[in-house]
């Protein structure tokens, strides 16, 4: 099947250069190479906020405008009153790598104020990233600080996947070398089957009516691509939880995609 949604995610682009506990939303499983969707089960059109899965994005974009020039630079001196509800890993002065690994959510409240909201939205834009709406909270001027959480910007699986496979496949309209670097910090997930997975998990919450989090209805992202000899596949799971946990959805729908990995292999024919 051709993936025509996703190939229309990256018109911009090219132009440019359990029960009870979650449910499933999106799995999807591409072809970089040949824009091919392999795999798709679930709602995977529609936007819902990409939480910690923009550092990606984020990653490529300051390294294109020389914010950031090395996995171990800039490192960035962390201060009182910045976001540490992540725990010690957050309270220390911190690097990209580090920043990546721990997903730490002021490092990248610091890079999006250096890009500015003018650059965020402009690389947004050429990168189809979603809505590329970075005005956050409505009539809160908070942008810079939570646009990508739970707020104003939105992705939908296909066009993760869009962007996810303009990445690997070098078509992003940036510099090889800001691709490159972006792609070196993201983590490995896990094997499975032969398989090597690297992605980013994302975590975040609903907004209620009342414009508080419904926290027992967490959405989990993990975005990435696998490898395999010299084969590479690109994947998005989302999942959404049915009630409140203590482990975040990200970590969660990492795990069970990896899980699920060699059954989906098998489904495409034993790769």
């Amino acid at each position: 099947m051709r993936f025509s949604v996703l190939a229309a995610a990256l018109v911009g682009v090219f132009a440019m250069a359990a029960p009870a506990q979650a449910r499933d939303i999106c799995t999807l499983i591409a072809d970089p190479a040949t824009r091919t969707v392999l795999h798709e089960e679930g709602d995977c059109q529609t936007r819902v906020t990409p939480a910690s899965t923009f550092k990606v994005a984020l990653a490529v974009m300051a390294y294109d405008a020389g914010i950031i020039t090395s996995a171990h630079e800039p490192k960035l001196p962390f201060r009182d009153g910045y976001a540490d509800w992540g725990g010690d890993s957050w309270r220390r002065d911190t690097d990209p790598a580090m920043w990546m690994e721990n997903s730490t959510v002021w490092y990248s409240q610091l890079l999006a104020e250096m890009l500015g909201a003018e650059g965020l939205t402009a690389y947004g834009q050429k990168f189809g990233y979603g809505n590329a709406d970075f005005a956050g909270d409505a009539g809160k001027d908070n942008g810079l600080e939570r646009s990508w959480i739970s707020s104003s910007l939105k992705i939908s699986p296909l066009e993760q996947a869009g962007f996810v496979a303009a990445l690997v496949d070098g078509k992003l309209p940036v510099s090889q070398a800001a691709m490159a670097g972006a792609m070196e910090l993201v983590q490995q997930g896990g094997m499975s089957g032969g398989w090597t997975l690297q992605g980013k998990t994302g975590s975040a919450f609903p907004r209620m009516a009342d414009g508080n989090f419904d926290r027992a209805r967490g959405w989990g992202w993990y975005v990435g691509w696998a490898e395999k000899g010299n084969q590479r596949l690109i994947f998005v799971r989302l999942a959404q939880d049915e009630q409140r946990h203590s482990v975040s959805g990200g970590l969660r729908a990492r795990d069970k995609l990896l899980e699920d990995w060699a059954g989906l292999m098998a489904g495409l024919g034993g790769r």
